[in-house]
């Protein structure tokens, strides 16, 4: 009977899981999309061989040097010391628009994860239906997190993990102590039978 609870909790976890974060991106709108800032056909690329930064500048682009640049090294090409990036602005707008999105999703999924947890631990006494949903609001947690956590500086990162530790930690301690009153009333109610 375990193994068969513990199957429902999963399917539970994995089905409430993509109710929130689909219903979330339903709602909410899918991640930006780099062709909607960089459309190849929307900017112009000249078809001529641009080897300095004035030239890559005059003609709307931004230069990037290829020196001191570890990342470019092993590219080392005789006589060429860097290249023109035409899609840095439009790069630059997409960068902003995914963190910009990736905050907010990140904002919204918290509710919505704490919900779910104090959903699960709270109003259902079936075990494997209250864990479930329960573990669905920390994937909830965890898929908002990931989305924002590379973009959070680590002040933000510690207080939402100190809030989470302090939540789940409450949630935690109130089930314990709800389970340890439901035992002791058990147990005084077969006093009054006997």
């Amino acid at each position: 009977m375990k193994v068969k609870n513990l199957i429902l909790g999963l399917a539970i976890t994995i089905l409430a899981s993509f109710v929130a974060i689909y219903g979330i991106k339903a709602f909410y709108g899918d991640t930006p999309v780099w062709d909607d800032y960089c459309e190849v056909d929307k900017i112009s690329v000249p078809q001529v061989e641009i080897n300095t930064s004035a030239k890559c500048e005059e003609l709307g682009g931004n230069w990037n040097s290829l020196a001191n640049s570890a990342k470019f090294e092993a590219m080392a090409i005789p006589g060429v010391s860097g290249y023109c990036d035409f899609y840095y602005e439009c790069q630059q707008e997409f960068d902003e628009a995914q963190k910009s999105y990736s905050k907010n999703l990140f904002l919204i999924t918290i509710p919505v994860g704490v919900v779910l947890i104090v959903i699960g631990a709270v109003l259902f006494s079936l075990e494997a239906i209250g864990a479930g949903i329960m573990l669905a609001g920390i994937v909830t947690l965890i898929f908002g997190a990931t989305s924002y956590w590379p973009n959070a500086n680590n002040i933000f990162r510690f207080l939402i993990s100190l809030a989470g530790l302090v939540i789940v930690i409450f949630i935690g301690y109130w089930i314990n102590r709800e389970i340890a009153k439901e035992g002791k009333l058990k147990k005084l109610m077969k006093k009054i039978k006997k």
